[in-house]
């Protein structure tokens, strides 16, 4: 204990680089293990014998869980640290996706997997709020965008090294091996993150004081605005990470190990993007936020309504560009999402206000990818479904411009 106090107090000695990359390590494994049932979504629905919108219920499943342990998260880590959260994160996730590659019942699929968002979900508060303390304000955004940019990749390589794998030698014994390897992911970065030295020296709210402040998440709404842009934001996104292998082989027939390159592509896309929205930030806007999310909701319109129209006759390599873009925006937003949650609020509450913001936008990841699926089955086409988000966006856009009139009122810039 003594040890770790003094570790703890000798933090300010660590470059916050350095530290960033064992957030992003975490972060990128904490992905890489559960946005893995987006690509291994075809093999587990064929197993279980699942339609277009049950398939939809395994995200679902996984954002509950997110949804519930999001706020207790941002209190948790706001009263002990990123640190030993991050050990939690990882044995909470990787123990829950273990146990349902050992079973055949799609109800208890859906438990596990929401156990594991739990796990996924805390991940959340956890790595932000290391970045709040590590960085100031105009290097935040880009430091924000490296850290998410974890997300995106982990997803990518999950389709990249785990579909495949996962085709020739089943998807159970692929997605236990990768738990296992997020539990040693979470010990690495356990041993080797510190907590930066201010993290400590605000006083720890007492229960008391944790309601009324969640309460007082309620009343800022710039922050309730955001939250409710991201619900649309997020359900978007994870509709193109569970359809798009789907869309691409029985609409367009694309193999299914050229549908999952289209998916690594909307990933890895979305990963430039969470860092190159972040830089744009920075440097070219002075950390402003919001003018970013107005242009990722033009472009995610954009991408959606041509994704929707396209002929069936149209190829691969057509369809990498579209995507790109796509990826590119809805993959990319989350960044730029964190650090404006983050930004409304003192630091010492920053946990709490992404917690709370991450609750309400997992409710869009709960419901979008189911309701597309079932718009899927009942349609007997993916038409309808796109043109569903580019509607959102419309819905995202005027939240943006909303908040941008409440800031200005109050002359908080951002």
């Amino acid at each position: 204990m003594q040890l770790y106090k003094t570790l703890t107090k000798q933090s300010y000695q660590y470059n916050p680089w350095k530290m960033l990359v064992w957030l992003l390590i975490a972060q990128i494994m904490v992905a890489f293990l559960g946005r893995s049932l987006g690509p291994l979504g075809v093999l587990i629905g064929e197993d279980f014998e699942l339609s277009k919108a049950q398939v939809g219920l395994l995200p679902s499943s996984l954002f509950i869980g997110q949804a519930l342990a999001s706020v207790p998260a941002g209190f948790m880590v706001d009263r002990l640290g990123s640190r030993i959260l991050l050990l939690c994160v990882a044995f909470c996730m990787g123990l829950s996706f273990m146990g349902l590659t050992l079973h055949s019942y799609y109800w208890l699929l859906l438990v596990l997997i929401g156990c594991g968002g739990i796990g996924y979900g805390a991940m959340h508060p956890t790595t932000n709020r290391g970045i709040v303390y590590w960085f100031e304000q105009k290097r935040r955004g880009t430091a924000m965008g490296i850290k998410q940019m974890g997300i995106t990749l982990g997803s990518a390589l999950s389709g990249l090294i785990l579909l495949p794998m996962a085709v020739t030698y089943g998807w159970r014994p692929v997605l236990f091996i990768a738990a296992v390897l997020l539990v040693g992911a979470g010990m690495l970065s356990y041993f080797q993150y510190r907590d930066h030295e201010q993290a400590g020296q605000h006083e720890k709210q007492s229960l008391k004081k944790f309601y009324a402040s969640l309460w007082s998440m309620t009343k800022n709404k710039p922050l309730l605005y955001v939250s409710l842009s991201a619900l649309c934001l997020n359900g978007s996104q994870m509709t193109l990470n569970t359809y798009i292998v789907f869309y691409s082989h029985e609409k367009l027939n694309i193999s299914l190990y050229l549908a999952g390159i289209l998916f690594v592509v909307s990933e890895v896309s979305g990963s430039l993007g969470r860092v190159g929205w972040g830089v744009i930030s920075d440097r070219f806007f002075d950390g402003r936020r919001i003018v970013i999310l107005l242009v990722i909701a033009v472009l995610t319109i954009l991408s959606s309504t041509t994704v929707a129209l396209v002929p069936e006759t149209t190829g691969f390599v057509t369809m990498i560009p579209i995507v790109a873009v796509f990826g590119f925006a809805i993959s990319g937003f989350n960044g730029i999402w964190m650090n404006v949650a983050s930004e409304l609020v003192p630091k010492e509450k920053s946990g709490l206000a992404t917690g709370f913001s991450i609750m309400l936008g997992s409710m869009g990841v709960i419901l979008l990818p189911p309701l597309f699926g079932l718009m899927v089955d009942v349609s007997g086409g993916y038409t309808v479904g796109w043109l569903s988000i580019a509607g959102l966006m419309i819905i995202v856009l005027s939240l943006l411009i909303a908040i941008s009139f409440h800031l200005k009122k109050t002359n908080h810039v951002l």
